[in-house]
């Protein structure tokens, strides 16, 4: 009997993350002894960033009293109060502990909350452009991601015309990315007013993503929920960015639910969430600390990646060929290649600027094929010297491509 080939699923076909496989090419030239620099994943300890000593020790000593068994399903209490107390003090929200779930990153909300919501045909209105696990894990469900235009020219803000013109009988949920990834855009609070209301007209739930809540320059990062206590909202939180743990896979889910609409939703989340046990328990102790300790490392995190998301601001621009608008928070970049004329896609842009320029970005059609293309995404997480270096090898790149 002949051994035949096992196919995947269906489903699975269609599974592509653009940020992580941009790598796979820049290994192959790593192989061959080159330096890249790599300007592509978001994740501040890989640059010179480091999680604060007491959250450290408080992992540690989270192991040492015995937290090495499963946590309960939802998070341990503490934890949950903790997180209860932070959206108190910062956004004037009163949240039960019931109302939270401690999950394995906000990648892990996002896909528990995706699966408890979605049937087949149905659509999840994203940003364009957006983090790409929210058109992968809609499509993963049988569901169609609908993007809403942002508008480059006004530093990325939602176009609440388009947003209108997107919202079917089909639509499940809208989502907001604020501070946004990829673009750095942070939305003033008549914008996140709006896109609420738009919302409660149309009788949708609101996602809201806020990762990067306390990553802000110049503007005030305002919480979707406190602007709309009375609609239903489902905020995605944690602790990778502003905690600086991103490899420890800690986030949250907070459900604004004042009037029961999302009670079924909620129910299903969390079932699904005790079917795949808990969130790691001593990485969950230390986040406790994380909450109460000091809290002295995010003003100057925020101080360093200002002053360098300014500085990529202001370079890329210098480079022919290439635009860029300021972003107002998170540490991220969005330019568009205003010289297309050479390339066929903007990944074979970024594909180019790695063979022959050694710096790894990733393309924007990553993020929307529809908004994100003719764009790609750099971090603004390295330091300035590494910054002044991938953007000079990107000016010298773009310098011989151009006539």
């Amino acid at each position: 009997m002949g051994c035949s080939m096992f196919e995947p699923s269906e489903r699975s076909k269609g599974v592509s993350y653009a940020i992580r496989e941009v790598v796979l090419p820049a290994r192959k030239l790593e192989a061959q002894g080159i330096q890249i620099l790599k300007l592509n994943i978001g994740d501040p300890i890989a640059y010179d960033f480091d999680t604060p000593q007491h959250i450290k020790d408080a992992l540690y000593e989270g192991a040492r009293e015995g937290h090495n068994g499963y946590a309960p399903s939802e998070g341990y209490p503490e934890l949950r109060e903790g997180i209860a107390r932070r959206e108190k003090q910062r956004n004037g929200m009163d949240y039960a502990v019931d109302d939270i779930c401690v999950t394995t990153g906000v990648t892990e909300s996002l896909q528990i909350f995706l699966s408890a919501t979605l049937n087949a045909g149905d659509e999840l209105l994203v940003p364009g452009p957006t983090y790409p696990p929210y058109n992968l894990m809609t499509y993963f469900n049988g569901a169609e991601p609908v993007a809403y235009r942002t508008i480059e020219e006004e530093n990325w803000q939602p176009d609440v015309d388009d947003v209108r013109a997107k919202i079917t009988e089909r639509t499940k949920a809208m989502v907001l990315v604020n501070p946004n990834n990829p673009t750095g855009a942070v939305y003033p609070r008549s914008t996140v007013q709006t896109m609420v209301d738009i919302a409660t007209e149309h009788g949708i739930p609101v996602i809201s993503d806020e990762i990067y809540d306390d990553i802000v320059f110049d503007r005030p990062h305002h919480a979707t929920a406190s602007l709309a206590k009375d609609a239903p909202i489902i905020t995605f939180n944690g602790f990778s960015k502003v905690y600086l743990v991103p490899g420890w896979r800690m986030g949250y889910a907070i459900f604004n639910n004042p009037h029961g609409q999302l009670d079924k939703i909620k129910d299903a989340f969390m079932r699904i969430a005790r079917a795949r046990l808990c969130a790691n328990s001593v990485c969950q102790r230390a986040m406790i600390a994380a909450l109460d300790g000091p809290q002295d490392h995010i003003p100057d995190m925020v101080r360093r990646l200002k002053e360098r998301s300014y500085y990529a601001y202001r370079r890329l621009n210098e480079i022919p060929g290439l635009s860029a608008t300021r972003p107002d928070g998170a540490f991220y970049i969005f330019p568009k290649i205003e010289a297309m004329d050479g390339w066929k896609s903007d990944k074979d842009f970024v594909l180019d600027v790695l063979h022959e320029a050694h710096v790894l970005l990733v393309h924007g059609s990553g993020f929307s094929p529809e908004y994100g293309q003719g764009h790609f995404r750099a971090v603004t997480l390295p330091s300035m010297d590494m910054l002044e270096e991938a953007f000079n090898r990107m000016d010298s790149f773009m310098g011989k491509r151009l006539p």
